[in-house]
């Protein structure tokens, strides 16, 4: 039995005509339409059974169909039998709320009672309310959480998340950086098949972790700009979560741990460690909340939540929810940080290893070099240096800057090196080693064009040497000014258009010759001669040691967040012997 709208003719006759023309039957439209409702309703029929009850009735007073369909209503309300007696709409209890009931009739004679329960779109309303506000939470966390490809970063950010929105205080804990994928495993509790108790053994290594972040709520009476950040305990350093603790529990069973009300005994039991335990006491945690951070199915770390006596009484289902799902987004992210920043190092150790010393130079020509990786990100450019020793006490000095950033670029890098060794030692002139460079690096398809600067060393002959391919101009450190050389720049090697000339100027044993790429002078939205009349109007005196010359210029012209890499090379021909 289902309800017949009370509107009459026209309402059944709007029912009839819609079931038409979906094509389904009368009933069935009616019966999917009370459903959706979200006013929580039930039908009796005239002997007060129970006869219908939609699923926003069934949320709000947990009566389950199964358990009351075709029975009498148990203690009706009085006024149950006056609706149907004379059909005046009534207000009474009915499933121990209050309830309006109103007589269903058909041509004209009562068959049942409809039952409305005011409070069930209130409920409704307030479901989607926590829908809307658990989708408000994530949104958030993914606009605030992520910002930056560094990992310590999106640790912190995670803290600064969680505090003071759902924690008084919050530790992030990750594994290292290369902890390899059995490492992993043990973290997250998987045993080695030879010893299938070996996750919850009392010998199960504990892993080694690092406190990547942590953050508390300020006192009460904090006052000054340092009051919204304050770390209850030290950063950076290794931790090794005690056994039974809920940060070692998550990690190890890859779901968050919850205890909520904790005695002092139970807090001192299952902190993470001793600092995050002292930390707890002085700020009156008695709730915890450990959520593991795991990304494509392995563990990176662990998240703890912990909230002080005098909030609320603790981590909800709906908080642990909730929190649980912002971990997770946050734990790809950051995931996606740590593998980024893994493989920039595996470029930078690669680059610092290629440039940790340039090729030997003949005894007659002294060498000093530098190479400094970008200073705010851990992305690593092409920047390269070389020194090829020639025949005649020649020494071929060059100074390259591969286009693009990270693993390429390094390996490029290295590319560049080789082939510039193998045509140097043919013993052509500058120029000519460029066009032979462009032409061998446009042969393969995925090198990426260069900058280059080549300076030819003769002291037998007193002569500089120089040709260029789209790179910046090379320093001349005299005793008393700095001055750049015009040196005749063709296009960027690897483009294959050559067109490569070379210039000549006097070598001395009281003058320096500086090379270096771009990121020593070049700033952002500057001007480049601004950039180069900076390095211009330096006063290096070239009668100093070479590695003086070099820490002078970087500490006068190296920007304290370099935005690019920097290299320098400066060579000095050495006085001939009386």
């Amino acid at each position: 039995m289902r309800p017949e709208p009370a509107g009459g003719d026209s309402t059944g006759s709007l029912l009839t005509a819609a079931s038409a023309a979906l094509r389904v039957d009368r009933g069935a439209l009616a019966d999917a339409l009370l459903d959706q409702l979200p006013v929580a309703l039930a039908v009796l029929d005239a002997g007060l059974r129970w006869r219908y009850l939609n699923p926003s009735f069934q949320q709000v007073t947990d009566v389950s169909p199964t358990a009351v369909l075709g029975r009498a209503v148990t203690d009706p309300d009085p006024a149950l039998p006056r609706v149907l007696a004379d059909g005046r709409p009534r207000s009474g209890r009915f499933a121990g709320r209050a309830a309006d009931f109103r007589r269903l009739e058909v041509a004209g004679a009562p068959t049942g009672v409809l039952v409305v329960l005011p409070g069930g779109a209130d409920a409704h309303r307030a479901e989607l309310e926590r829908v809307r506000a658990g989708f408000a939470l994530l949104e958030a966390g993914a606009g605030r959480i992520g910002t930056t490809l560094d990992p310590d970063t999106t640790c912190a950010e995670l803290a600064a998340f969680a505090v003071p929105g759902s924690a008084d205080l919050a530790l992030v804990d990750v594994l290292p950086l290369d902890t390899p994928d059995t490492a992993a495993d043990t973290a997250a509790g998987a045993a080695p098949a030879t010893r299938p108790d070996a996750a919850t053994g009392p010998d199960r290594p504990r892993p080694r972790l690092r406190r990547a972040a942590a953050l508390a709520r300020p006192a009460p009476l904090d006052r000054g700009p340092a009051a919204d950040a304050r770390p209850p305990v030290p950063t950076g350093g290794t931790v090794r979560h005690r056994p039974g603790s809920v940060a070692g529990r998550a990690l190890a069973e890859g779901r968050p741990v919850v205890a909520n009300l904790l005695s002092a005994d139970e807090l001192a039991a299952l902190a993470p460690d001793e600092d995050a335990l002292s930390a707890y006491r002085a700020a009156g945690v008695d709730c915890l909340l450990a959520v593991p951070l795991t990304a494509r199915g392995r563990p990176i770390g662990v998240l703890t939540l912990a909230r002080t006596h005098g909030g609320s009484l603790g981590f909800t289902g709906e908080d642990t929810e909730l929190l649980a799902a912002v971990a997770g987004r946050a734990a790809l992210t950051l995931d996606h940080a740590r593998r980024y920043a893994r493989s920039q190092n595996t470029a930078l150790e690669l680059q610092r290893a290629l440039l940790a010393e340039p090729g030997s130079p003949h005894p007659n020509l002294e060498l000093a070099s530098r190479y400094l990786p970008s200073g705010i990100t851990s992305v690593v450019g092409g920047d390269w240096y070389e020194t090829v020793r020639l025949p005649f006490g020649r020494t071929l000095l060059a100074m390259g800057d591969v286009m693009g950033h990270g693993v390429e670029a390094a390996v490029d890098m290295s590319n560049y090196r080789s082939t510039l060794r193998y045509v140097a030692a043919t013993d052509l002139p500058p120029h000519r080693i460029l066009r032979q460079l462009d032409a061998l690096i446009a042969e393969q398809e995925n090198a990426r064009p260069a900058t280059c600067v080549l300076a030819l060393a003769d002291p037998a002959r007193a002569r500089w040497t120089l040709a260029g391919a789209g790179h910046l101009p090379p320093a001349l450190l005299t005793p008393h000014a700095t001055e750049l050389v015009e040196v005749p720049t063709g296009p960027p090697l690897g483009t294959g258009v050559g067109g490569y000339e070379q210039t000549t100027m006097e070598l001395r044993a009281d003058h320096a010759l500086l090379l270096y790429t771009d990121g020593l002078v070049e700033r952002r939205g500057e001007d480049i001669d601004v950039s180069l009349a900076r390095l211009s109007a330096l006063r290096l005196p070239s009668d100093r040691p070479l590695d003086s010359l070099l820490d002078a210029a970087l500490a006068e012209l190296a920007p304290q967040d370099a935005e690019d890499d920097i290299a320098l090379l400066v060579a000095r021909a050495r006085p001939r012997p009386s």
